[in-house]
């Protein structure tokens, strides 16, 4: 059976690559993917065949690499981070029932998440909750529930897409929905590019992160009840008892 893989290539550093994506990058006849993204990749992957659509136009990749599998053709569609994670995995399953001589593998890879937290140290040790902004696809009044639910039960909250030109408040709207159910001095962190030219990063209050300004590239976490601030480093601890010697 032919086979396509969907590769999460993580935050876009090459060496935060997973070998195994790395592997089948390199035994492959085509990579499609965002714009953005195959910039990323492409020259670590010189003599390729790059298909790429822009933003808003997903369907009409995914399609594409099955098209080129259909070929004969070794082909991956490539995504930033993970590509279960907000990734294109779902979709090019939901897509794959059309080719049904076409098998779709998953290959993991390092979502921002993950990556972010190494940057600010240790902030999801404890239970988290991964909350997308985006209003794109998803009612921002479901977007709410969720912000308020996972507030209530005193979650650390990771969150994706926290403002963009369009959508310049919602991080602010979303602190103010968590302002009502934790602390203003609880500990926050927010990453910038991460793994890409311009990486930063901040660990700030909630109150502070309230009037904070961010765009799609950036990934902001807030901490529980227990985060506290370690040496310049945003840790949550999980409850482990040290016997003192």
């Amino acid at each position: 059976m032919r086979k396509i893989y969907v590769v999460g290539i993580g935050p876009g550093e090459y060496r935060k690559m997973t070998l195994e994506a790395a592997e089948i990058l390199k035994d492959c006849d085509v990579i499609v993917g965002y714009t953005v993204y195959v910039d990323l990749v492409k020259e670590h992957f010189p003599g390729k065949e790059f298909l790429t659509t822009p933003m808003r136009r997903e369907e009409e990749r995914c399609r594409m690499a099955f098209e080129e599998a259909e070929k004969g053709k070794t082909a991956a569609m490539i995504c930033s981070g993970d590509a279960g994670v907000y990734g294109m995995a779902g979709l090019m399953m939901e897509i794959g029932k059309s080719y049904p001589d076409i098998q779709v593998e998953v290959v993991p890879g390092v979502t921002a998440a993950i990556g972010g937290a190494a940057i600010l140290g240790a902030p999801l040790i404890h239970d988290f909750a991964v909350i997308s902004l985006s209003d794109l696809l998803t009612p921002w009044e479901t977007i709410e529930r969720r912000l308020r639910g996972a507030a209530m039960a005193d979650f650390v909250l990771c969150i994706y897409n926290p403002s963009s030109k369009k959508r310049k408040d919602h991080l602010k709207k979303a602190c103010e929905i968590v302002l009502e159910y934790k602390s203003k001095d609880t500990v926050c962190g927010i990453v910038s590019n991460i793994g890409r030219d311009g990486e930063s990063c901040q660990i700030l209050t909630l109150e502070a992160l309230k009037e904070k300004e961010t765009d799609m590239f950036t990934t902001v976490f807030i901490g529980n009840s227990q985060t506290r601030e370690i040496d310049g480093k945003m840790v949550t601890p999980r409850g482990y008892v040290y016997e003192r010697r």
